[in-house]
């Protein structure tokens, strides 16, 4: 079984205002469940994590609950929320509450876009944070490469909660060897904590888009199998931002290419058993 363990789906008139930038022209369309079927039936992937996309409001919760209330294939469901809110806990609950609620199973704030790197030190962060681990959730963090230290002291502070690093942290490919040595000691220390997890996702747009290889990828994927092992490392496709720089099976077969040997059973880890235990997707 393969597990896709980060997607997203948006549609572009409910104020995805990211998506503006010129760059992102290649994606500033709506993407549905019906857009993914047909990529993940190419790809032979059999359940997914649908992550929330940056349109940071709690509303948003209710249109991707919605998607995996109505959905075979989508497993759980990321969604937004404030950590530092007051009311972290009447929201998540109500979250729960809507249809497909039984299927949240992580929350993700938009970290990366947060100017101070230490924002997650701060006591209002720190308590919702233990919110988010007495709801029984995953933290997904989407952060920048010099946030990486902040979320390694929320790790050791806060044992309880399961953390989920997206995309690595977001390691500078395209950079090379620049790259991996400005990356390499913080995640390190972050791959130290044992309540943290990593996903192999989002890595071809950090790379050269219009010339990346999967030679490119392999000294972070390296580096990441080395530092957290298979069973705390899963794969995702990052769809459809991926986009940018592959098509889903390209992305697919690229981590494939980069991933250094491994057992049966390790790579089983790495495409579908960490994502199901990480973020308890039922059977």
């Amino acid at each position: 079984m393969i597990v896709d363990a980060h997607h997203h789906l948006w549609r572009i008139e409910d104020g995805y205002r990211w998506l503006d930038a010129p760059e992102l022209d290649p994606i500033r369309r709506s993407f549905g469940p019906e857009d993914l079927a047909s990529e993940l039936a190419a790809a032979g992937v059999d359940r997914t994590v649908l992550v929330e996309g940056g349109r940071c409001d709690a509303d948003e919760a209710a249109l991707l609950l919605g998607y995996a209330h109505r959905s075979t294939v989508i497993a759980g469901v990321v969604a937004w929320a404030d950590p530092a809110d007051p009311a972290l806990a009447d929201v998540l609950a109500g979250y729960r509450r809507l249809p497909g609620g039984d299927l949240l199973v992580g929350v993700r704030p938009q970290l990366q876009a947060e100017t101070d790197p230490a924002y997650l030190d701060r006591p209002p962060v720190r308590r919702g944070l233990r919110t988010i681990a007495d709801a029984g959730l995953a933290f997904d963090v989407v952060c920048r490469v010099d946030q990486l230290s902040a979320v390694a002291r929320a790790a050791r502070d806060v044992p309880e909660l399961r953390f989920v690093l997206d995309h690595l942290g977001k390691p500078q490919i395209r950079d090379g060897a620049d790259g991996l040595a400005a990356w390499s000691g913080a995640f390190g220390t972050l791959a130290a904590r044992p309540n943290v997890t990593a996903k192999l996702s989002g890595l071809v747009t950090e790379a050269d888009r219009d010339r990346w290889l999967a030679a490119d990828l392999r000294p972070f994927v390296t580096e990441a199998v080395d530092r957290f092992g298979p069973d705390r490392l899963m794969f995702g496709s990052d769809w459809p931002v991926c986009r940018l720089a592959a098509d889903y099976l390209s992305v697919l077969s690229a981590l494939v290419e980069a991933l250094p040997p491994l057992t049966a059973r390790e790579r089983s880890a790495v495409f579908g058993d960490t994502a199901v235990r990480t973020y308890r997707l039922r059977p």
